[in-house]
């Protein structure tokens, strides 16, 4: 993970998910891209004010994300004087997510750190919406969204919650193998079921081809029966055992996609109490890249 996205809107909760990074990465060598976007009002109408005091309204919106961006790697600098790490910055007139999209792509980003902050009432959303809409549009980069009020703590205990009934490739589990190595940490494989039965033929092939690719990273199987809901029950499992990275894969009838999908009065309690890594689905993408990987190892070998 050498290139990382922090998309920042200057709050404490941008903060914090830049200060975890900073902390996390601290023995790697990284560039940080620092994001910062803005959609000004465009005057659609001659009574409304195109220029205020002789400057007009999105030149002044633009210099003002462009000073936040430089006066937040001043901050990042003063803070850590880390030298293996450096910074860019990227000011846009786009909406977020679109903008995200583009800056992977360009950049060839390995990962995309965001603060999730709740919203309130009917638009609440667990992990709140931006956050939620750049998970689901990140086809190609795994996201780690860090609450607005977790403090920095080492992730030597790693949980990874799945239901075994798909096949993982070794490209889509890498950034959970990349963590826990990192870090020396266990990892806690939690599989949530509504009623404790055997698994199938096909779920037990998974969990055995999952456990082949964590090779020696110490491992636990944790079967749990649903409370309520998944993100309910998840909440518990990681406190009752101390998780400190939780991390899932994002792809159709996930427990991603069920969180996300849940009733609200459901998941009012999961704001996503610790860091949330979610990987996106590669599929056959994925599989054509170790194939490819694997060749060029075996031609090397020759």
């Amino acid at each position: 993970m050498q290139k990382i996205l922090i998309p920042t809107d200057f709050s404490e909760n941008a903060w914090n998910a830049i200060d975890y990074a900073m902390q996390l990465f601290r023995d790697k060598s990284c560039t940080f891209y620092l994001l910062n976007t803005y959609t000004p009002v465009i005057p659609s109408s001659r009574f409304m004010a195109k220029m205020v005091d002789g400057v007009r309204i999105v030149d002044a919106v633009r210099d003002s994300s462009e000073l936040g961006l430089q006066k937040t790697v001043s901050q990042i600098k003063s803070k850590y004087r880390n030298p293996k790490h450096s910074f860019e910055t990227i000011s846009s007139f786009n909406l977020l997510v679109e903008e995200v999209k583009d800056i992977v792509d360009s950049f060839g980003i390995n990962l995309v750190v965001t603060g999730t902050k709740g919203a309130s009432g009917i638009d609440e959303v667990f992990m709140g919406s931006n956050t939620v809409r750049i998970i689901k549009n990140a086809k190609k980069c795994p996201v780690l969204a860090i609450p607005q009020s977790f403090e920095y703590v080492t992730p030597s205990e790693i949980a990874f919650a799945t239901d075994f009934n798909r096949f993982y490739t070794v490209s889509e589990l890498s950034p959970l193998l990349e963590m826990a190595k990192m870090f020396n940490a266990t990892i806690r494989i939690v599989h949530v079921q509504y009623g404790i039965k055997a698994l199938s033929e096909l779920q037990q092939f998974n969990l055995n081809m999952l456990r082949r690719y964590l090779g020696e990273v110490e491992h636990y199987v944790h079967t749990v029966s649903e409370l309520h809901s998944v993100s309910q029950t998840l909440e518990m499992f990681s406190k009752e055992l101390d998780i400190h990275l939780l991390a899932l894969l994002n792809y159709q009838h996930s427990y991603m996609e069920k969180m996300t999908r849940e009733p609200i009065i459901k998941r009012t309690a999961f704001h996503t109490q610790i860091p949330l890594l979610v990987i996106p689905e590669l599929g056959m993408e994925g599989i054509s890249v170790e194939v490819e990987e694997e060749e060029q190892e075996q031609a090397t070998s020759e």
